[in-house]
């Protein structure tokens, strides 16, 4: 599927008519929750030929979709906890996802692990890293990454010159890979919307409809305008994560699935503080510690603490910097310190809740139930095998339908800007040529977009002053601004700066800098007056003043009063409304 062929835009005209369509008809699902799993669940069911609506309250992917890891891979620590039939799973998917569903967006990425013990270590991490990459094989393809390798520490220095000389005694080198989270789920919901899919954020599930016990669909508030729709649905799928057991609350009655949130919080640095070739892995008394290469950036986490506060804006802590920063640093020749911090996030892990006070041993693993007549519950897991949790809770779907449903196919159907992607990258200079472009953005959009490059192309044809870089965030152009708004669903300045693109992590500045550029750059496609515009960046300047303080805070409970002082972002007003 190229843009050629007509890849759904997710503009403001398209989010209309979606919660138009919604409202006048009866669907076979509905959809809660925008993030990675409810995406998937939306392209599975529309790809099965169901008739489907997804709702999200927020931005899709605003959860715990933008605010993970990255990393597409099979856990290294589910392999000493002998869950071999989840590596096992997580590695296929990994291929799949490498190979045929997203190459544009997933890619394979190296990883160093340092040795610090002589003797029993090397074996017992070389057995294990063995395993993993037999693991990694599946039916029909093959592991898409290269097998490891064991490197003394003299060939370790000379990939990771960075690495403290007296902090290790050899190391080994294996591959996973990585993914932009929250572009792929968008992406993800584009792709379900060109199979019928009708999609919308920023619209609320407040209740459900009931005809006797069985529920019978959804009462939506539009976040936009103030507005009410019932959504009649002959299954309700709720893929809300963290919230999970908020939506039990609304259906009433017993959960049968509860979630329990873990916080995890990650550091953005420049790449030059750290000099290294590869990205590397430590362990810590309580997970795993990962030095990810991301583009001119590292991202270092994560942290695994028990949260129990607001969900929706997860608070990173003094504490928890530190924490990160102490860990890195004992490997690390030249430490960082606070001031070589970029951005930070922080995001909740959706695991299920058992008998363990340590989230670190919660379940990774999903569950799917279907608590009442109507509704199904899907939860746990973990980003990589988002697209089996998803077929399962298609399947619970199918089950509840009096129709014969066909079984999913979603392993087979590449994402929106796959198809034709390794043709353009091979032709990148051509491209280059043709578009005025340096060959060098030609790549960045290319993998960011694909072979959708021709949206974006189009664009700058249109309006030649979108080809320039955004003034103090030049990883960027302008031209992806006004694209994220008019084809990808970007509804408020923070959509753009925080999950279209990542400048809210990848600048010192934290966006403030393009905040006003990039809201005037937003404001034609949506609509905006003068006085929303200005709204928009007041609020984004808000929203960054409060999560800067809120990291020089102790405890959690202060980061969390803190950045809870920044308001919700104000419903669109004036001629737009």
């Amino acid at each position: 599927m190229t843009a050629r062929m007509g890849t759904a835009r997710l503009g403001p005209a398209e989010r209309a008519t979606a919660l138009r369509r919604m409202a006048a008809q009866e669907l076979d699902v509905v959809v809660i929750g925008g993030g990675v799993v409810g995406a998937g669940v939306a392209l599975d069911a529309a790809t099965r030929g169901l008739t489907v609506g997804l709702l999200e309250t927020r931005d899709f992917a605003s959860g715990t979709s933008s605010r993970s890891s990255k990393l597409i891979h099979g856990g290294l620590r589910y392999l000493e906890q002998l869950n071999f039939d989840l590596v096992r799973e997580a590695l296929q998917e990994r291929a799949l996802l490498l190979q045929r569903i997203a190459p544009h967006l997933v890619r394979p990425v190296p990883f160093l692990f340092p040795l610090t013990h002589l003797g029993w270590e090397r074996p017992y991490v070389g057995a294990g890293l063995t395993l993993y990459d037999t693991l990694g094989f599946s039916l029909g393809f093959t592991r898409g990454v290269p097998g490891h390798r064991h490197l003394s520490r003299r060939r370790a220095l000379r990939l990771a010159p960075a690495l403290r000389r007296t902090a290790f005694s050899g190391a080994v080198q294996y591959w996973d890979a990585q993914v932009d989270d929250a572009r792929y789920v968008m992406t993800m919901l584009r792709t379900a919307a060109t199979y019928g899919a009708e999609v919308a954020s920023r619209a609320q599930v407040v209740g459900f409809l009931r005809e006797g016990e069985r529920v019978t669909g959804v009462r939506a508030l539009d976040l936009e305008d103030g507005a009410e729709l019932d959504v009649r649905a002959r299954q309700v799928v709720n893929a809300t994560g963290v919230w999970t057991d908020d939506i039990q609350e609304l259906v009433g009655g017993r959960g049968q699935i509860h979630v329990r949130a873990s916080k995890g919080v990650h550091l953005v640095v420049p790449r030059d503080r750290i000099h290294s070739l590869t990205g590397i892995i430590l362990r810590t008394e309580k997970s795993v510690l990962f030095v990810i290469p991301w583009g001119r950036h590292w991202i270092i986490g994560t942290t695994d603490t028990r949260w129990d506060l607001d969900r929706a804006h997860p608070a990173a802590s003094r504490s928890d910097i530190d924490y990160v920063l102490e860990h890195v640093n004992r490997v690390l020749s030249v430490p960082l310190s606070r001031d070589d911090v970029e951005g930070v996030y922080a995001g909740l892990r959706p695991l299920l809740s058992g008998e363990s006070e340590e989230t670190s041993k919660l379940s990774r693993e999903h569950v799917v139930a279907h608590p009442v007549p109507g509704l199904v519950m899907v939860a746990g897991g973990k980003y990589t095998t988002y697209r089996v949790m998803a077929r399962d809770a298609v399947d619970a779907v199918a089950h509840g339908l009096d129709q014969r449903v066909p079984p999913s196919c979603t392993d087979r159907i590449p994402l929106a800007g796959a198809e034709g992607y390794q043709a353009l990258w091979n032709s990148r200079q051509r491209l280059a040529g043709s578009s005025g472009l340096h060959v060098a953005r030609i790549e960045h959009l290319l993998q960011r977009y694909g072979s959708l490059i021709d949206e974006v192309i189009t664009l700058i044809e249109r309006d030649p002053s979108l080809a320039l870089p955004l003034t103090g965030a030049d990883d960027y152009l302008r031209a992806e601004i006004v694209h994220a708004a008019t084809h990808e669903g970007a509804r408020h300045l923070n959509d753009a700066l925080s999950r279209r693109t990542h400048i809210s992590i990848e600048t010192f500045h934290r966006g403030l800098a393009v905040a006003e550029e990039a809201a005037e750059l937003m404001a034609g496609p949506l609509g905006w007056d003068a006085e929303q515009t200005k709204r928009e960046i007041e609020h984004y300047t808000k929203r960054i003043e409060a999560e800067r303080l809120s990291q020089e805070q102790d405890t959690d409970q202060e980061a969390d009063a803190i950045r809870l002082g920044a308001p919700e972002i104000v419903p669109v007003v004036g001629p737009a409304s």
